[in-house]
């Protein structure tokens, strides 16, 4: 089995739907991470939570929300992951470094909140 690279575009057909149902975000849409501070070990680090970024692709397949099912919760329920980009600056105010510099991150769909744009 190959293992696209990070950075390939996320190809469009043939792509199988959780359930039938298409993703709810799309590149390009604006978003926000949920500023939710769970008890237990979450996947989403907390200097994100809050913060505004890009969605730049839907990750296919979906996946199983692995921090449900760390705690024997979600039964198997299936949804999107996405990969998100944030210039530097909205993590970091004072980031020093270039302007084109930023951080891309998977998140899942349940921490994404919509921006209207």
């Amino acid at each position: 089995m190959s293992v696209r690279p990070w950075n390939a575009p996320v190809p469009t057909a043939n792509v199988v739907f959780a359930l039938g149902e298409q993703p709810p975000f799309r590149a390009g849409d604006r978003v926000r991470i949920a500023t939710r501070s769970p008890v237990g070990h979450y996947r989403v680090p907390t200097y994100i939570r809050g913060k505004v970024g890009t969605i730049e692709a839907v990750v296919e397949p979906v996946g199983v929300d692995n921090e449900q099912e760390g705690f024997g919760r979600n039964a198997g329920a299936k949804r999107h992951y996405y990969r998100v980009a944030f210039p530097m600056t909205e993590i970091w105010p004072h980031y020093a470094g270039s302007a084109h510099d930023g951080l891309r991150i998977e998140v899942y769909e349940t921490w994404l909140e919509s921006i209207e744009q």
